[in-house]
């Protein structure tokens, strides 16, 4: 059974959908995640929770749930405002370059594609209704600036995040925050709605022409296409104060129904032992890494060796040796793939006991609580004795595997080596011979330059592509 931490109950859980009722319910999932807001590219650390959002679902539709998967677009948002009015662009255009990219980042990461979506400048009308069920229920108010959603009057607020039990008054001085990112320590009612001002984007309200508030967006849009109700809330551990909390407050309060069965928060990755801060230089994109000759794909398999609840610590040498142990990988599913197209249509092995065992691990390691390390230690292990097993079958328990780790082994090629770099090789191996050590360098240099890693062994000079498609 699948065991998931749910946030809510800080436990491990046997995950049921809100809709099984029984052995013949129709296994139909509903998950949220927290998408981008596009002010800016990606970083890493967005990518990751990315992934580890995607391992979740990838787990979950292995055990023959649809997954319909809801992930928002934030375009219209303090930092979106801000952004656009430095560079003398409306929001839309702004905004644009930047999904784009966000896009392009999931495809490289082989990331599934998510059912819906929802644009939050598209959902505008869908907010207005929930603001106005809101002050409905006097669990909102109308201040000066915007209208605010009330706290105190919401007996609940804190059960995410146990802000309550840290002993804030909550509510009690009638204190506001309006801006959408505030720590526990400033817990207030905060902005449903923010009035109109100059220069600003705004719509029409009956309650006042402004904008909505990013906590907002989240819960109009995931209830629109999930029901009141739903499976699964996903994100980063970032986002359980304030931003999953509000969700919470706004729209059980509106509802009156619990607003999603189970919370999944991934944690921080740092970069070198810190967090990642524009002042300290440490924010990284995928464009980034690809500009170090790393691939998307290895940088998945770097995140997948860590436990999506366990701090992940990025080092560029951290990321070259998953980078090497992925090119490994790539080329054991190579050689098995070329092999496997001699063998002739022996297939009963695939169905004896130690295929079974390897399978139950695998499934083991990601069904309590999407363990991927243990995952991958599997998958190395049936690789270190995968010669008990025809080609075919080994070829077909790793593609099992690869649907839910999401390495690509089905687009791996079989490596054809351009006569040119081969030449490269041969030429170098002459200047080691004489001894000209820096033409040898120059050489690994030019190698690197068009896709290919050299090293020296004691069986002569081993190559490998630094892209697992060449």
């Amino acid at each position: 059974m699948l065991k998931i931490f749910n946030t809510l109950s800080r436990k491990k859980e046997i995950f049921k959908s809100v809709k099984e009722r029984g052995a013949r319910s129709k296994k139909e999932i509903g998950l949220y995640t927290c998408g981008p807001t596009v002010y800016n590219y990606a970083h890493i650390g967005n990518l990751r929770t990315y992934v580890f959002e995607d391992i979740l679902r990838r787990t979950l539709e292995s055990v023959r749930y649809k997954v319909k998967h809801v992930m928002n677009i934030t375009d219209i948002d303090d930092k979106i405002i801000h952004g656009a009015q430095k560079e003398g662009k409306n929001i839309f255009e702004f905004t644009k370059i930047y999904e784009k990219t966000f896009f392009e980042d999931l495809n490289k990461l082989n990331i599934k594609k998510a059912w819906k979506y929802p644009k939050a400048t598209v959902h505008i009308k869908e907010m207005i209704q929930l603001v106005k069920e809101l002050l409905d229920k006097k669990l909102a108010y109308v201040a000066e600036d915007g209208v605010y959603f009330d706290i105190s009057r919401f007996k609940k607020y804190g059960k995410l995040s146990g802000i309550s039990k840290l002993g804030q008054n909550i509510g009690m001085m009638k204190s506001r925050i309006l801006t959408d990112e505030y720590s526990k320590a400033n817990a207030q009612d905060f902005a449903l709605w923010k009035f109109k001002k100059d220069g600003e984007p705004s719509w029409k309200a009956p309650f006042g022409e402004g904008r909505p508030g990013w906590h907002l967006e989240c819960s109009a849009m995931s209830m629109k296409y999930l029901g009141k109700s739903f499976d699964i809330h996903a994100g980063g551990v970032d986002l359980i104060f304030p931003h999953h909390e509000n969700e919470i407050a706004q729209s059980e309060g509106a509802t009156g129904k619990k607003f999603a069965k189970y919370f999944l928060e991934g944690e921080h990755l740092l970069v070198a032992g810190e967090k990642m801060s524009k002042s300290k230089g440490n924010v990284f994109t995928l464009r980034d890494i690809e500009k170090r000759k790393v691939s998307p794909l290895a940088f998945r398999y770097f995140v997948l060796g860590a436990h999506y609840r366990s701090k992940l610590n990025f080092t560029w040498d951290a990321l070259w040796a998953s980078q090497r142990a992925f090119l490994r990988l790539y080329e054991v599913v190579r050689i098995i793939k070329k092999q496997g197209s001699r063998d002739k249509g022996q297939g009963k092995a695939y169905r004896n006991v130690e295929i079974l065992k390897y399978r139950k691990m695998f499934k083991s390691a990601l069904f309590d609580d999407l363990n991927t390390p243990k995952a991958l230690a599997v998958l190395w292990n049936f690789i270190k004795n995968c010669s008990k097993f025809t080609y075919t079958d080994a070829l077909k328990l790793l593609y099992e595997f690869d649907e839910v780790l999401g390495l690509g082994f089905k687009e791996v090629k079989l490596s054809n080596i351009p006569q040119i770099i081969l030449n490269l090789v041969q030429k170098r191996e002459e200047c080691r011979r004489e001894k000209k050590w820096k033409e040898a360098d120059e050489i690994r240099e030019k190698l690197k330059q068009k896709g290919f890693i050299i090293e020296d062994t004691s069986k002569g000079p081993k190559l490998s592509p630094t892209s697992p498609l060449i």
